[in-house]
């Protein structure tokens, strides 16, 4: 399951995508568009920029900015930066699986085809496709 921390980095990470422009986007206003508090915010930007995804810049037009263009971000590099790991059991989490009943696990083949499906899916996802349905949503949301 992804935490709010992953929900959350996802959602900073779209808005900035749809509405920087090239500059950077201050959390006061991340805030007010995704309804999340801006402290909770400062812990997900720390990860994000821990994970050298964001940069952050200083001064009275400070905020964050992406490091690469979004079309080269991927989904999962955001997800994982904020949790972690994706892995659906913990015994997949490191590189060597160092559980004891591994080679006699009559279910440690369904996990790592698990695995392997969502990571396939969120590596397959850049963050470019998620703000432009953002920009698309928001496109539509008017009143006369």
């Amino acid at each position: 399951m992804i935490s709010t921390k992953g929900r959350y980095a996802l959602r900073l990470m779209i808005d900035i995508a749809a509405y920087s422009n090239g500059g950077v986007v201050s959390l006061k206003d991340i805030s007010a568009r995704q309804g999340i508090s801006i402290k909770y915010l400062e812990q997900v930007v720390a990860l994000l920029t821990r994970s050298q995804l964001l940069i952050s810049v200083r001064g009275n037009n400070g905020g964050y900015r992406l490091v690469k263009e979004p079309k080269d971000y991927k989904v999962g590099e955001i997800l994982l930066a904020a949790e972690g790991t994706l892995a659906p059991v913990s015994c997949l989490q490191t590189e060597v699986n160092t559980c004891p009943r591994a080679l006699g696990c009559a279910t440690i083949d369904f996990w790592h085809g698990f695995y392997k499906v969502v990571n396939d899916y969120v590596n397959g996802v850049t963050l470019e496709e998620l703000a432009t349905k953002e920009r698309e949503k928001i496109g539509n949301d008017y009143s006369i």
